[in-house]
């Protein structure tokens, strides 16, 4: 059973009940945390079954986490630094080459967001990095680097900011001046460039550089290409009656997830059950490597919102593994 503690929105992860009901873990089975962070799905599956699992995380800053659940549940847990879009070949150098089920928490961490450090967030000033594992490119780069355009483009297809040319300009307008390189400094050219009311009509606004810093946040760690990779692994790791759980936060994660598992579910339209496209939908479902778990998203309960406003956004997708051969021309 699941020990309740008092509620840390950094250690208790969002929809950690939904999760493990669709995860569903027995003792023996083997899963994969592919986004460990704190470690709360870790330590949830490991409390809730006498399982084994393997987590999965690019971010060093979780190895001391990670060695107090080795020490709690000895021979049990196990981190393998790296990318969850590598998870199959993270846990093959293990000898694990089948897994009953894997869990992905999509996007930043409670904890990385809330380290003013890492620069994820313009809440605390701090260094403009965002990167995830502390390495590579960072947003410091693609802010004073990258032409106007380019940065714009990055502005309006990851973070949907209509706004995004008036941004960019005004970016490159700043940095023509001085090197931007902190989080507050970014955030203070973007609200100057497109104008900012805290409140109407007493209902407090969302702050312009928002979608900007999740824009960067995802180019500079190319998240929706690693969900995209990390998706087709799982497809390759799972044993059949596996369980693959995701959890994302915006529209653009959410549509990835969505539209892998229509594909990989065999979901056609509802039409005549003897039409063509009903006859091709049943071959399709009968060739297809997973069958969906819930139709449609779990959201958290009004409950979970009014103690975590991270939560709100959540939505909650699963499918279970079948029997058939994965989809050829995956991405590795």
């Amino acid at each position: 059973m699941m020990t309740e503690s008092r509620f840390d929105p950094r250690h208790y992860p969002v929809m950690r009940d939904e999760v493990i009901r669709m995860a569903a873990p027995k003792d023996g089975e083997i899963f994969i945390d592919g986004t460990f962070g704190a470690g709360g799905y870790s330590r949830a599956l490991l409390e809730t079954a006498a399982c084994t699992v393997y987590a999965v995380d690019r971010d060093p800053t979780v190895q001391e986490t990670a060695d107090g659940l080795a020490a709690e549940f000895p021979g049990r847990f196990h981190l393998l630094p790296g990318c969850f879009s590598c998870m199959d070949e993270l846990v093959a150098a293990r000898g694990v080459r089948a897994v009953d089920g894997v869990l992905l928490d999509i996007g930043v961490s409670s904890m990385q967001f809330d380290d003013a450090g890492r620069g994820f967030s313009f809440q605390h000033d701090g260094p403009l990095s965002m990167r995830m594992s502390d390495q590579g490119l960072s947003a410091e780069d693609v802010v004073n680097d990258y032409a106007e355009k380019e940065l714009a483009d990055i502005i309006y297809q990851f973070g949907e900011e209509k706004k995004s040319r008036r941004i960019a300009r005004a970016i490159c307008a700043a940095r023509s001046q001085e090197r931007i390189s902190r989080t507050r400094q970014l955030a203070h050219i973007i609200e100057k460039a497109v104008g900012y009311q805290r409140y109407i009509k007493g209902k407090k606004q969302t702050h312009p550089a928002t979608r900007t810093f999740q824009a960067l946040r995802i180019h500079v760690n190319d998240e929706l290409g690693e969900l995209s990779r990390g998706l087709a692994a799982a497809e390759r790791i799972l044993a059949p009656g596996g369980r693959l759980c995701v959890v994302s936060f915006h529209s653009l994660e959410d549509r990835i997830i969505k539209n892998f598992f229509k594909e990989r579910s065999g979901g056609v339209a509802r039409g005549s059950r003897h039409s063509p496209e009903a006859l091709a939908g049943q071959a399709d479902q009968d060739a297809a490597p997973f069958t969906m778990i819930a139709r449609g998203a779990v959201k958290p309960s009004k409950e979970e919102i009014a103690r975590n406003i991270r939560s709100r956004s959540a939505k909650l997708r699963g499918a279970c593994r079948t029997t058939a051969a994965r989809r050829q021309g995956d991405e590795k």
